[in-house]
This record gives C-alpha cells, sequence and structure tokens, in this order.
C-alpha cells in the first residue's frame, strides 16, 4: 500500500467545496502569510458576499488532519510491518523444503508432499490477510475522511451564522479559482476557528 491519496477528494454541497488531498503532501508547503479579511467584502451588485479557502494550506494547519494522517501512517505502518515479517517467515520455510528436496531430506515423499502443502496454505492465508487488511485499511481512511469532512463542513455553518456569506468557494492550486483578489481569503481565520474548537474537544 502507498500512503499517497490518505484523504480522498471530495465537496461539500452547500456552503463550500472542498477537494481533499494527502495532508502528509503539504506539511513542507511555505505557510500562507496573512491577508486582510474579507468580511466586508461584497460583489459589485451588492448582493453576493464571498469568499475563498486554500484548501491546500487548511490541510497542512488543520490538527485534525494533521492528527488523522499520523493515524494513517502508523496503522500502514503496522500492515506492512506484519505482512513483511509473516512473508520472511514463509520464505524460508519453502527455501528449507527445497533445500531437504534436494537432499533427501524428508522420510518420504508423502512427508515432502504434506509439507508442501503446508506451506502453499500458510501462502494462501498471508494473501487473505494481506487483501483482509488492506480492505480494513481503505474502510478506516474512507471514515476518516468523512469525520474531515463533516468537521469542516459543521463548523462552516456555525462560522457563517455571524459571517453571513453566500458562496464559500474551495481552491486547490487552479483547480477551482483562476484568480481571486487575497482580500477573498479567509483560509486563515477558518484554520484558527478549527483548530481552537478542535482543541476544545481534545480536553
Amino acid at each position: 500500500m502507498k500512503t499517497k491519496n490518505v484523504l480522498i477528494k471530495g465537496f461539500f454541497a452547500a456552503a463550500i467545496m472542498l477537494p481533499f488531498t494527502q495532508c502528509a503532501n503539504n506539511r513542507n508547503k511555505a505557510d500562507v502569510p496573512p491577508v486582510a479579511t474579507a468580511a466586508d467584502e461584497v460583489a459589485p451588485n451588492g448582493n453576493l458576499k464571498i469568499a475563498y479557502v486554500e484548501i491546500d494550506s487548511l490541510l497542512s494547519k488543520y490538527n485534525f488532519c494533521k492528527d488523522l494522517n499520523e493515524l494513517m501512517l502508523q496503522k500502514e505502518e503496522n500492515i506492512r510491518t506484519t505482512l513483511n515479517e509473516k512473508a520472511k517467515r514463509l520464505d524460508a520455510d519453502a527455501r528449507e523444503w527445497e533445500r531437504k528436496v534436494q537432499n533427501n531430506g524428508f522420510a518420504s515423499q508423502e512427508r515432502a508432499q504434506q509439507e508442501q502443502q503446508r506451506i502453499l496454505k500458510q501462502q494462501q492465508d498471508l494473501q487473505q490477510q494481506q487483501q483482509r487488511l488492506s480492505d480494513e485499511f481503505a474502510a478506516m481512511q474512507q471514515k476518516n475522511n468523512l469525520e474531515l469532512r463533516d468537521s469542516i463542513s459543521s463548523f462552516l455553518k456555525e462560522y457563517n451564522k455571524t459571517k453571513n456569506y453566500d458562496l464559500i468557494f474551495s481552491n486547490s492550486g487552479l483547480d477551482n479559482l483562476l484568480y481571486a483578489k487575497q482580500a477573498f481569503n479567509i483560509t486563515d481565520e477558518i484554520v484558527k476557528g478549527l483548530n481552537a474548537r478542535y482543541i476544545s474537544k481534545k480536553k
């Protein structure tokens, strides 16, 4: 298994669309410098109040996202270690069986076949365990993605009760916004609120 796409791409249907990317890929990106708030910005027609969030920056700074990513990396490492250890033992058994066959080390042909069948059964068991662990990892990943999405979505609903934005866009590189004034960027404000709420929930 690879660590890529620990957080799959998704979107929020109401106030915000948030394509998710892997938190780990964002760790080394430079922090976005503070910018002017979009709280008082209004579209030219005077009817829409809009803002946007830089998703890459949000996911790299949101502590809940970082904790989920660390949890997934540890889970992946545990799976890899378990499978590697069993694969090494199985390989050693197969090599020993081959050595005994070449040196007439078995008491009978039947005994050699029994040992061969035992090794083949272990290989099948290992393959089944690998599939099971892979499925468990994928299910855990999906669960974390939903929790992260719901966390951000629920925060934005509370946040917007006082901010009253009509639209909050997501942006990742040039995926959604080709151009927007920095005054409409509320990323740091959202991250600050998310982390404050996350800290209070952990206590």
